[in-house]
């Protein structure tokens, strides 16, 4: 309650002090309305003069109540006890002393705002994909894809929409890592119906780790016996021996690993969601490797437009947001910061408390879901309000430029530990 309301609670409240004190002396009008009147009885019987009744009563309203007045004598004004009246007074005062604590308590915990948004922060359910990397078994989900025919195509097979992100096709080569694909062979899982895919590395190779993928496609040559391969290894052999063709394709695919030989992503504690659930500890809920899914926390935020968006977080470069976070350190992202693969994302860091990373108000991206320049990549830029207590709740883009040139705000680029800080924050529909 903000304290122009809390005051006119407090006025409100005033004069039932005193009314309190006369109940003998007053009906209670407000519990006979609730009841209402039976139908038998409108007009005279209710000792109300409507105005459908005064205009059938000859001398109007007038004489019907001279008439009234003569069969229902005054009734006498009692005096009011003066043990009442000394009441009265004390409890206005005690009144009055109520409302300078209320101002306190108003002085001293609720100055700063606070906003809370419904459904900040819901339980997100994604497919699970399975596959190799040296021999072991990888658990990972796909959210973004640079190409329109991949997005539809794994969208297709796995029941759950892949985001078009064209701007992943500019990201370095060595902001990649390498994924090989089947295009014949064993049948299988994989995203194109055979054999599920092989990893280059995973988050124990931190150096060269990548959520972001390039792709070869492996393609079984005639007279070859189709066979599993699960390794890097086993399948530079079978290309020696011209079992197999390799073809690089122009395709990025956003591919974060869950599961690993070596480990896995950290699992929230606290599973209990609520729109003042805080960042740390993990953005995990669930893995389940027998149904395929695992579940995320979806933080609520703001498109450039001011449209609601939800995104999760699976990886993170320097390791220390990383690991507040609880999501694996990828430190080959860093070589996205003056990349187009990257898109501008504005935090708070003072102003309006609420569900945002640093406590304050959700954050707004200079790119979203269906936008030519959205990409899960995203470089952090800090926002601060020069004077707190000016702060406003802020939307859209055009409200950071606008108040950015009022002078009212700050805004600068994030440099954890000294470092280039990219966040892999895809987008996606919680709901779905």
């Amino acid at each position: 309650m903000n304290k122009s309301l809390r005051y006119i609670a407090i006025l409100a409240i005033l004069p039932l002090f005193t009314t309190g004190l006369t109940t003998d002396y007053f009906t209670d009008a407000e519990a006979i309305k609730s009841k209402g009147t039976a139908t038998s009885q409108y007009g005279s019987s209710t000792d109300v003069c409507g105005l459908q009744l005064c205009s059938e009563i000859p001398g109007g309203k007038s004489a019907w109540m001279a008439e009234k007045n003569k069969s229902t004598p005054a009734a006498p004004v009692e005096k009011v006890p003066e043990k009442v009246m000394k009441m009265d007074e004390s409890m206005k005062k005690d009144s009055l002393m109520m409302e300078e604590t209320m101002m306190e308590q108003e002085t001293e915990t609720d100055m700063d705002s606070v906003l809370r948004l419904s459904r900040a922060n819901v339980p997100a359910t994604i497919p699970l994909h399975h596959g190799y990397y040296d021999g072991g078994d990888v658990y990972f989900i796909i959210t973004d894809s640079s190409d329109p025919t991949h997005a539809d195509l794994i969208t297709k097979n796995q029941g759950w929409k892949v985001e078009l992100a064209p701007l992943l096709k500019n990201a370095p080569q060595d902001a990649l890592s390498k994924t090989y694909m089947f295009t014949n062979g064993v049948q299988g899982m994989g995203v194109h119906g055979f054999q599920d895919e092989v990893f280059t590395s995973t988050p124990a190779q931190a150096e060269m780790y990548s959520a972001l993928t390039s792709h070869v496609h492996v393609t079984w040559n005639d007279g070859a016996t189709p066979r599993i391969l699960d390794s890097e290894e086993m399948i530079m052999s079978a290309a020696d021996k011209k079992e197999i063709t390799l073809t690089e394709v122009s395709v990025v695919l956003n591919m974060p690993q869950i599961v690993w030989p070596e480990g896995q992503m950290l699992v929230k504690e606290d599973k209990t969601l609520t729109d003042e659930t805080p960042y740390g500890g993990g953005q995990v809920l669930d893995i389940d490797t027998e149904e395929m899914t695992v579940t995320f926390i979806a933080h609520r935020g703001w498109g450039p437009d001011g449209r609601t968006i939800y995104y999760i977080v699976t990886d993170a470069t320097p390791s220390d947001p990383a690991g507040m976070m609880g999501v694996v350190s990828s430190p080959t992202s860093a070589k996205l910061i003056a990349n187009s693969a990257a898109v501008d994302l504005f935090q708070f860091k003072n102003g309006l408390k609420g569900t945002g990373p640093m406590g304050f108000q959700p954050g707004i991206a200079a790119g979203a879901p269906g936008d030519a320049n959205y990409s899960p990549m995203w470089r952090i830029f800090m926002t601060g309000w020069n004077d707190p207590a000016e702060a406003q709740l802020l939307e859209t883009i055009d409200d950071l430029n606008a108040y950015k040139e009022s002078g009212l705000i700050d805004i600068g680029i994030a440099r954890p530990m000294d470092s280039d800080h990219i966040v892999n924050c895809p987008f996606i529909d919680p709901f779905q």
